[in-house]
Order: structure tokens, then C-alpha cells, then sequence
């Protein structure tokens, strides 16, 4: 992954638990960094949660933290993981 220009995620697996909880496994490309990335996100009551988008605790840049979060809640809301 040397030329990649933009930000690529992939949704390896999710899982919802009896908590109400849903837990999504991602990996991907961060373009601005040039690094491979995969982290798990949390979302609880619609709203994602990890240290791979958390502001502070992240190793990817900020617009791939963006990116991420972005697509993800499109996922979420479009019922992609139920």
C-alpha cells in the first residue's frame, strides 16, 4: 500500500450484545500518515466510541479519525449492522 492517495476502512466484524452494546472490528489505510490501521469501535446508544477515533489517544491523523467515525455512523444509521 505505497501510492494509496485516499483513506481506506473495512468492517471485519461486528457483533450487538444483550447490553444494547454493538462492537465493530476495523481496519484500513490512513492516507495522510501512510499506515495500515485496525482497531475495534464501541457504539452505545448510537454514538462510537474507541481509542482509534478518540482525539487524544489516536495514532491516525485527524481527517482518517474523521473519516472513520464519519463512515461508520453512515453505517450505523443505514441499519448495516443488525
Amino acid at each position: 500500500m505505497h501510492e494509496i492517495n485516499q483513506h481506506i476502512l473495512s468492517v471485519i466484524d461486528f457483533m450487538n450484545t444483550d447490553h444494547k452494546t454493538l462492537f465493530v472490528k476495523v481496519m484500513g489505510y490512513d492516507a495522510s500518515f501512510g499506515i495500515e490501521f485496525n482497531g475495534e469501535i464501541k457504539f452505545l446508544n448510537g454514538m462510537p466510541f474507541g481509542d482509534l477515533i478518540h482525539e487524544q489517544r489516536s495514532f491516525v491523523s485527524p481527517d482518517c479519525r474523521q473519516y472513520i467515525r464519519k463512515n461508520l455512523l453512515n453505517m450505523y444509521n443505514a441499519g448495516k449492522f443488525n
